[in-house]
């Protein structure tokens, strides 16, 4: 089996690549300070790796690991007035436009003869359904386009790849630089190890099926209300 992580610098994808390679997978590990290197905002770079990557292929499994939610001047909006559109551009950039695009080059790269899985990491808070707290506008936001994008591109994925599955994985809360400054409030246990949310969202892969692509999926397993 061969896969890639994309985001495996470290936190829930370096966790993901790890926990893969244990289990015997042939992992390529990219991001920013990879070879070849992949930066979100380089469209360019990006669709050198692909074309780099095109003969190491077809792949079983891509995981997108990337995300925003605080750092480089950006904090989750606290009110309306707090509300500024450099902040919700950096948002849609990072959570939303950098994996559609990763979605478009990296697709193709997925095996045409059996099952194959292409997963990007989204949030529950991206669920409108779900969305009783507000706050947050442009990470909700940004994630909820994310998980739309999923859903539009799985619909033509069945046209054209039929035995492949398009998701978007909710990961839990996980101790990592993205969720720290927000973790006081976390119930005890539910703040999971890098490591134990990769064996649960590797679970998760394991069970999917063609009728499961374009859903949202948490770490449990349970499908998350668009």
């Amino acid at each position: 089996m061969k896969a890639i992580v994309i985001g495996a610098s470290g936190g829930i994808g370096s966790a993901l690549a790890d926990a893969l390679e244990a289990r015997g997978t042939s992992v390529v590990r990219l991001s920013r300070s990879s070879e070849p290197r992949l930066d979100l905002d380089d469209e360019a770079g990006i669709a050198s790796a692909t074309a780099h990557l095109a003969s190491h292929g077809p792949f079983d499994l891509v995981l997108i690991a990337t995300g925003l939610l605080h750092g480089g001047g950006v904090e989750p909006e606290k009110s309306l007035r707090a509300i500024r559109g450099d902040t919700l551009d950096r948002y849609f950039r990072v959570n939303a436009t950098g994996p559609a695009l990763l979605f478009r080059h990296f697709l193709p790269l997925l095996r045409r003869d059996g099952r194959s899985v292409m997963a990007a990491l989204s949030a529950r808070v991206g669920s409108i359904e779900d969305n009783r707290l507000g706050g947050w506008v442009g990470y909700r936001a940004s994630k909820a386009a994310l998980n739309q994008v999923i859903r539009t591109l799985s619909i033509e994925l069945a046209r054209t790849m039929p035995d492949a599955i398009l998701v978007g994985l909710h990961p839990g809360t996980v101790d990592t630089a993205l969720s720290q400054p927000f973790q006081r409030n976390v119930a005890p246990g539910k703040l999971f190890t890098p490591a134990r949310s990769a064996e649960a969202l590797l679970g998760v892969i394991d069970g999917l099926s063609v009728a499961d692509s374009g859903q949202v999926f948490d770490w449990k397993g349970e499908r998350i209300p668009a």
